[in-house]
């Protein structure tokens, strides 16, 4: 074996058994040791701002993308965020044991569906040092032991971040091992984790597309992941043109670096307002690549082109153009889309329908802003990342997309004839 097997073969033992201890503490506990933890994270926020400082610095000076910088740096609204998540989870429902059905069968078997953790989980991600504490309070909270392997660019805020969390659950009597970091960058180690099936039981990347391509190419275990944020806003006809125009810039502007962002708008071509709503974009600092027919209405749109459509720009840049109708617009996002997150903005209600009910992406929405796409937004806490796949869990995944199920079937002596 080489020592990066080595490495990842003692990291999920040590996962595996605190994942059976996880099994049999109680939900005050999980509770005490993210509340705790949450403590830890702002206790720890000076030690945790001068590890960021030392990344930040070092990805400045290896001309890291302004998307990821952003993704990267922590000041103390962010530290503070990230332990005030923590402690959301910490109040959420745990959903460990959870009955989902039951069945009483006529022989008197009485069988239940059991919500259940999925074990040991794997977390690949780049810059968002955020995840180490997201991933850890979910997968504590949902009685998963985690293995995360961050990326070099967060390499000391990981660790300081790290740290943090388990001066917080070992404090609170759980074993140190329920969230392990990986101590090494050594690339290696991921293609260990990949090839890892039996000992790890789902992989959860969380960064770029080259990131997230290569683990769905190589894995050997269950990977839970989306490959692209390309999302879009449809501003049909009858929008309103104050409306959309808001939705629309926040969409795009709001946070460029997050995979909610909208990337193409497509405008009715009976929208009565288009060139307003070009205008804003522009004067809100974004780059339009408009078609023929935008480009006429403010001479500072740039011509797009066709790599446009299908391009996640994480940056204040956005595609537009026009569309003949609803049909238009939904065969677009079918071409174009990443099955992520899609909106129309209209106040037709039957367009609005056919559009929530047509559109095959993990999450649809009518007069709101993409931007949206986030778990704490959904109510669930921090979340581990949003899932564009259709098997096990779709959109933000959180606690109940870090469960599976079992059956428990309760007799008096039945045997089957």
């Amino acid at each position: 074996m080489t020592g990066s097997n080595i490495l990842i073969a003692d990291l999920t033992a040590k996962a595996r058994t605190a994942a059976r201890h996880l099994a049999g503490v109680d939900d005050a506990a999980k509770t005490a040791a993210l509340t705790r933890a949450a403590q830890a994270l702002r206790d720890g926020m000076a030690d945790i701002l001068a590890a960021n400082a030392k990344d930040v610095d070092a990805a400045v000076a290896a001309g890291i993308s302004p998307a990821m910088l952003d993704r990267l740096k922590l000041d103390e609204a962010r530290v503070a965020s990230m332990a005030s998540a923590v402690e959301v989870v910490a109040t959420l429902a745990d959903p460990v044991g959870q009955i989902i059905d039951t069945r009483a069968r006529p022989n008197g078997l009485l069988m239940e569906r059991v919500r259940v953790p999925v074990g040991v989980l794997g977390i690949i991600y780049e810059s968002r040092p955020n995840v180490t504490a997201d991933a850890g309070a979910l997968g504590l909270r949902s009685g998963n032991a985690v293995i995360l392997r961050g990326g070099s660019e967060a390499v000391y805020s990981n660790r300081a971040i790290h740290a943090a969390m388990v001066q917080g659950i070992t404090q609170a009597g759980l074993p140190a091992d329920v969230i392990q970091l990986v101590p090494t960058q050594d690339r290696a180690v991921v293609g260990d984790m990949l090839r890892a099936q039996g000992a790890i039981d789902m992989i959860i990347p969380r960064g770029g597309k080259s990131l997230v391509a290569r683990v769905q190419d190589e894995a050997r275990v269950p990977v839970l992941a989306h490959l692209d944020g390309i999302c879009h806003s449809y501003v049909h006809k009858d929008a309103d043109p104050d409306m959309a125009q808001a939705i629309v810039v926040n969409a795009k502007m709001r946070r460029t670096g997050i995979c909610g962002a909208t990337e193409t708008v497509l405008i009715d071509q009976d929208y009565p307002a288009p060139a307003a709503l070009i205008t804003a974009l522009i004067d809100a600092g974004c780059e339009v690549r408009a078609d023929d027919v935008l480009m006429e209405l403010d001479a500072r749109t740039v011509s797009a082109d066709a790599q446009d459509w299908d391009t996640e720009y994480l940056d204040s840049v956005i595609s537009a153009c026009v569309v003949s109708g609803l049909d238009a617009a939904m065969d677009h996002i079918a071409r174009h889309g990443s099955h992520h997150t899609d909106a129309i903005i209209t106040q037709n209600a039957v367009a609005a329908a056919r559009f929530l009910a047509e559109v095959d992406s993990a999450i649809v929405m009518h007069n709101a802003s993409t931007q949206f796409a986030d778990g704490g937004e959904f109510g669930l806490g921090a979340e581990i990342g949003i899932a564009t796949g259709r098997l096990h869990a779709r959109g933000p995944v959180a606690l109940e997309g870090l469960t599976t199920y079992k059956w428990i079937v309760r007799g008096q002596g039945q045997t089957r004839p």
